[in-house]
C-alpha cells in the first residue's frame, strides 16, 4: 500500500514557498465556496512581484508563456490553501481550469501555455487529485497588460 500524496513535500521538493492571498485589485473576492465546491477568482502572471505583461506570439514566446503560466499555478495554490482552511490536504480534486491568453489573433497555443499550471498542479496535488479539466481561450487583451490569466475550481473535503 502507498503513501498518501503529500502537496507539501513535493512543493518543498520544487522549492516553492506558497504565497499569501493578494488584495483583490478590483471589487470581488479571491475564493467563495458553496457546499464542497471552491472557486478560485482569476489570477494574472506575476513575475519579480511585478504584472508579468505581453502578448503571445508578439512579444512572448509559448515556452515563456508557460513560466507565467506556472507562476500562476503558484498564487493559485497560496489561495486554495487559504479556502481549504491552510491545509491543502483538505482538496479532493482540482475540478476544472479556464486559462486566458493575452495572444495575438493568429496564436494557436493557448493549450500549450495552460500546460504549464495544469502540469505542475497535477505534480503537486497529485495523481488523484491535481488531473482536471481544463479550457484555454485566446484574448485580446487581460486586466493590466498581463499575459495569463487563470481561475480554479476545486472540491473540498469537510
Amino acid at each position: 500500500m502507498t503513501a498518501p500524496h503529500d502537496p507539501y513535500a513535493r512543493l518543498d521538493a520544487l522549492n516553492i514557498t506558497l504565497p499569501t492571498v493578494a488584495t483583490p485589485a478590483a471589487a470581488y473576492l479571491p475564493f467563495v465556496q458553496t457546499g464542497d465546491l471552491v472557486f478560485l477568482s482569476g489570477h494574472i502572471a506575476k513575475r519579480d512581484g511585478q504584472v508579468w505583461t505581453g502578448q503571445l506570439g508578439v512579444n512572448i514566446p509559448t515556452q515563456e508563456g508557460q513560466a507565467a503560466a506556472r507562476a500562476v499555478a503558484i498564487d493559485l495554490l497560496g489561495t486554495l490553501q487559504a479556502a481549504a482552511g491552510g491545509d491543502l490536504r483538505r482538496v479532493r480534486r482540482i475540478v476544472k481550469l479556464m486559462c486566458l491568453v493575452n495572444s495575438a489573433p493568429d496564436f494557436t497555443e493557448q493549450h500549450l501555455v495552460a500546460n504549464g499550471c495544469s502540469k505542475l498542479l497535477a505534480d503537486v496535488m497529485g495523481p488523484a487529485v491535481g488531473p482536471h479539466a481544463r479550457s484555454a481561450f485566446g484574448v485580446a487583451q487581460i486586466p493590466l497588460g498581463a499575459c495569463v490569466e487563470i481561475e480554479l475550481t476545486a472540491e473540498l473535503s469537510r
